[in-house]
């Protein structure tokens, strides 16, 4: 019998509670080892549950979700750090397994994408580079895959790419390299010789899976069967990626946002301070108010862009405006949340210190802030957008 969306969405809380949040650990937070043995027994526990993969269709194990329906649940799931990861529909996964779905031939799904869904195996999306390479411009993308000559139906690519998140222990990636006039999506094992993981790049957040990596492709072999979808259409396909990924982050960073205020309000509500609660203090619940509306706000952009989609139509411009804003918002309600737990608020203590650090990136991730702004703008010029 399958939950309606009020029964799944109360199991992905009771789950989140029962399950992700207690094994949660400052200490779990930069160990992919760790993470990734806890994430498989979670992963356990949420298939028991009815609950796993949300954005996944029946015919591969999952619950067939609609957008809009998975707003509420991604947000549950994203209370916790490992909430998401325990659904397997956690980023860089989520994304993979639908540019497999839309674009693998029925061989690339039974060898990638089905060991991806079933949790037997972990992926990377290979695109950005250092400096000068691709980065917000993916237009500066200088990993090149060549014909090999003599070697009819060989591609060899060689690039150096950094800051690919899940990359530690993956078992295979999404390359993005530029192609001719175009860019081409190749899958490349990990264990192919040409492919090295030079290290893991420590960084501010954490409970990522697989970390960030620093990946070296040289002299990497492939073959035709490599190619994920059409030569030349990589640039085509990492765009139509980015727009969901971007908006399932909305949905997972606005429940750790929640979480956050969440902590931060039952610490007001018993904390006394010159000989009042901090919860009768004004400059106290402005921040609180404001967190509330901030969070507001953030649902309704992300629940009418998940509409939008769910209705088939464009949300270019859309998931643009939502990712500028929720971005912004669920950071303003972390912080406020650390200001409000003061000393407290800074410590491993409790979750909200550690929020906070992952929430901070999020303005650079799937495209920076000022990238979407000054595209935003364009746009409105150019078509003579009203506000």
């Amino acid at each position: 019998m399958h939950k309606s969306l009020t029964e799944l969405r109360e199991a992905v809380r009771a789950f989140v509670e029962q399950h992700a949040i207690p094994r949660e650990d400052p200490a779990l937070a930069h160990d992919v080892a760790r993470l990734d043995a806890v994430t498989r027994e979670l992963q356990a526990l949420a298939r028991e549950a009815g609950i796993y993969a949300p954005h996944l269709p029946p015919e591969v194990g999952g619950l067939g979700l609609g957008w809009l329906e998975r707003a509420e649940i991604l947000e549950e799931a994203g209370r916790s750090f490992l909430g998401a990861p325990a659904l397997n529909c956690a980023p860089p996964d989520q994304p993979n397994m639908v540019n497999l779905l839309r674009n693998g031939t029925p061989a690339q799904r039974e060898q990638y994408l089905m060991p991806l869904v079933r949790g037997e195996v972990r992926s990377c999306f290979a695109m950005t580079e250092p400096a000068p390479g691709a980065g917000s411009d993916p237009a500066m993308l200088r990993t090149r895959a060549e014909r090999l000559p003599g070697q009819p139906g060989k591609w060899v690519i060689n690039g150096h790419k950094w800051f690919i998140s899940g990359a530690v222990g993956a078992d295979f990636a999404i390359v993005l390299a530029r192609t001719g006039d175009g860019a081409t999506m190749f899958l490349v094992d990990a264990g192919n010789p040409g492919y090295r993981l030079v290290r893991n790049i420590a960084g501010m957040d954490g409970y990522q899976i697989g970390g960030h990596g620093e990946i070296v492709l040289e002299h990497c072999v492939v073959g035709d069967d490599a190619v994920l979808g059409e030569p030349g259409q990589g640039f085509v396909y990492a765009q139509a990626r980015l727009e969901p990924a971007r908006l399932s982050h909305c949905m997972r960073f606005v429940g750790r946002a929640s979480r956050a205020m969440e902590i931060a309000q039952q610490y007001a509500a018993r904390r006394e301070s010159f000989g009042q609660r901090l919860a009768d203090l004004q400059q106290v619940q402005a921040m609180v108010a404001d967190s509330h509306i901030d969070l507001h706000a953030s649902r309704l952009m992300v629940r009418d862009c998940a509409r939008r989609m769910d209705a088939g139509e464009s949300v270019k411009h859309d998931s643009a405006m939502t990712k500028i804003f929720v971005s912004e918002a669920v950071w303003r309600v972390a912080d406020r949340a650390v200001q409000i737990m003061g000393a407290l608020g800074i410590s491993d203590d409790t979750p909200v210190s550690m929020i906070q650090r992952e929430l901070r990136p999020f303005r650079i991730y799937d495209g920076a802030s000022e990238l979407h702004r000054a595209t935003l703008a364009r746009r409105i010029f150019q078509h003579g957008m009203r506000p």
